[in-house]
């Protein structure tokens, strides 16, 4: 069966396909090279997340679907309403032919969706708000909390630094090599951050689960992709230098760092007053 989520077009189809390899975001990169699951804890933390949220007869929203990978997810756990907000065309189309006639994609900032006040039971984001600076943060964090209905949840899934008490030296030092890695001004938080961020912009936390940022090693690869799908990823890695290079350089990132890089995935409750 195929993937319902991979568009149709072939890599070559992918956002940002006009620009040079050693230009475009890492997630871009390995979307082009055939990567479907981009998220830092996987395929199995984001279904997870899925579960805890529980979207079947809920309207809910989506921010930054990208190729639509768990936008599918979604649509296929029966959901009331199914609504992305994607600022980019060619990823808001993608996820368009991915949702169907199940849901809609509506072109907007996840920090200003235009969508009404409290008109939403879910909000779902995943590896954007890490891509986000404090103020970005706080407005899709605002956005969030506005369209939510009383006790709407909000889940997010993020990369999170390790330990809760890294020096602030060392967190520097790591986000500037995930910048220059994966051409991204990544600024990822420790789970104890994650949370008091979310608590500050007048959430509730309901549910914390974390798991291993293993999105390049081959047990994950094989674990997000299925064997074939795996296979024909490591071909398009072996066959394009550009990419090769590219996806090396992120692999090496990930692994010098690994003991400080998670996954994390948090529910939250949208909080009265």
């Amino acid at each position: 069966m195929s993937d319902p989520a991979a568009p149709q077009s072939g890599p070559s189809g992918l956002p940002r396909a006009g620009r040079r390899t050693q230009d475009v975001a890492g997630h871009w990169v390995l979307a082009r090279l055939g990567k479907r699951v981009l998220r830092p804890g996987g395929r199995r933390l984001s279904h997870q997340l899925l579960l805890d949220v529980d979207p079947e007869a809920r309207d809910v929203v989506e921010f930054a679907p990208g190729i639509g990978r768990t936008a599918a997810e979604i649509v296929a756990l029966a959901p009331l309403s199914y609504i992305g907000v994607e600022e980019d065309p060619d990823a808001a189309a993608l996820t368009e032919a991915v949702v169907g006639e199940a849901g809609r994609v509506v072109r907007a900032d996840a920090a200003a969706t235009g969508l009404p006040d409290a008109s939403v039971d879910v909000v779902i984001g995943e590896a954007m708000l890490t891509m986000q600076g404090a103020a970005g943060k706080a407005a899709i964090l605002g956005e969030a909390r506005r369209i939510l209905r009383r006790e709407g949840r909000y889940a997010i899934h993020e990369l999170a630094l390790e330990p809760d008490a890294l020096d602030e030296a060392d967190k520097t030092t790591i986000r500037r090599a995930l910048a220059r890695s994966i051409k991204v001004n990544a600024r990822p938080l420790t789970g104890e951050e994650w949370r008091t961020l979310l608590e500050e912009n007048g959430f509730a936390i309901e549910s914390v689960r974390y798991a291993p940022m293993a999105l390049l090693q081959p047990r994950r690869l094989v674990a997000d992709e299925g064997l074939g799908r795996a296979l024909r990823f490591v071909v398009n890695v072996l066959r394009d230098a550009d990419g090769r290079r590219r996806v090396l350089d992120m692999r090496a990132t990930f692994r010098r760092y690994r003991r400080n890089l998670a996954a994390i995935a948090i529910v939250a409750v949208r909080k009265e007053g």
